[in-house]
């Protein structure tokens, strides 16, 4: 893993972008703030009241230095413009009162930063749910045209290898339309890891070996992905040996354009998503990062609460990376 973000770290230091951690009092946010700053590979802004964040970073002897901004939402000298941007974004939904009462909850406030430029993406969760973390973004940040929902992967790392599993965090029971949604959004997600996608949308079906309202949905997921996205490399439905073991794709689907080598692998529920990740990272070894949250408009990444220092630096990167990807792209 040391490799993939040696080389996440050297495409994100050329551009020092900027990423918005609001829980600002959390030792783990705190260390990880600290070495993004002195690593020069990220301009961090910590969310909180500016003498609790700094009692906390001494009392855990971290030394933040000058290069972290710390923002209170309390003092903010620009709450009166956040106010009317958030207004206006909300359409009617939100009145000044409320928004300003709103905007002082920390993943609101980091959200806002991040939707008016003054910053290039957040990282949350370490004391906050998914709901906490991800419910700012769909009504402030919103996804992107022709994508309906959020979805959450995890690029599985071991040695050499690398793959993206999809969606492991979001979606309970997506339907075809969004099962194409997210394998589309999930091929986008593995080139920034350097991979080029090619993606198997997994069942307990083969091209047709059994057949349900289950193998149907991805049956059809396929061709709407296919048809919206004729230059990437999609096909199903298909077993996983069929997806990824060439001697088994060589008998169960010949004509198919994966051979067996698949490197993205769209889970047509999220049951089998999580189940699937948690199975390659603790019996086949391999390390999962993420979820990785992708189809918003501007990054919005979501850390466990049982994460660590490092799954923040690391996570910080890989929004970093997602949101200059983004400018590349626009």
């Amino acid at each position: 893993m040391s490799n993939l973000f040696s080389e996440i770290k050297a495409q994100v230091e050329r551009h020092n972008p900027i990423i918005v951690l609001p829980e600002g009092t959390d030792e783990r946010i705190l260390e990880a703030a600290a070495n993004l700053a002195k690593d020069k590979v990220v301009k961090p802004i910590l969310v909180g009241n500016v003498s609790e964040v700094r009692a906390k970073a001494i009392e855990n002897r971290i030394a933040l230095g000058d290069d972290v901004t710390i923002l209170d939402p309390h003092n903010y000298d620009g709450m009166d413009e956040m106010v009317a941007a958030f207004v206006e974004r909300r359409k009617g939904k939100e009145t000044e009162e409320s928004a300003r009462q709103l905007l002082l909850d920390v993943n609101y406030f980091g959200t806002m930063l991040v939707y008016l430029g003054k910053a290039d993406g957040l990282v949350s969760g370490a004391a906050h749910s998914t709901g906490d973390t991800v419910r700012p973004a769909l009504q402030i940040i919103k996804t992107q045209p022709g994508i309906k929902r959020t979805s959450g992967v995890f690029v599985m790392v071991k040695e050499e290898q690398k793959f993206v599993f999809g969606d492991c965090a979001i979606n309970i029971a997506p339907n075809s339309e969004e099962l194409a949604e997210i394998a589309i959004a999930t091929a986008e997600t593995a080139k920034v890891f350097g991979l080029d996608p090619k993606v198997a949308m997994l069942s307990f079906s083969t091209k047709g070996s059994a057949s349900s309202i289950e193998t149907k949905k991805v049956s059809e997921a396929t061709k709407l992905a296919q048809k919206t996205r004729p230059d990437l490399v999609i096909d199903g439905e298909f077993q996983f040996d069929a997806a990824f073991v060439p001697a088994v794709a060589q008998k169960k689907a010949p004509e198919s354009p994966l051979q067996g080598q698949a490197n993205v692998f769209i889970f047509p529920s999220l049951e089998s998503g999580n189940l699937g990740y948690k199975i390659a990272q603790r019996l086949g070894g391999y390390d999962a990062i993420g979820p990785i949250l992708q189809g918003l408009n501007k990054p919005v990444n979501d850390l466990s609460r049982g994460c660590n220092a490092s799954d923040v630096y690391k996570l910080s990167l890989i929004t970093a990376m997602q949101a200059i990807n983004q400018k590349v792209m626009s």
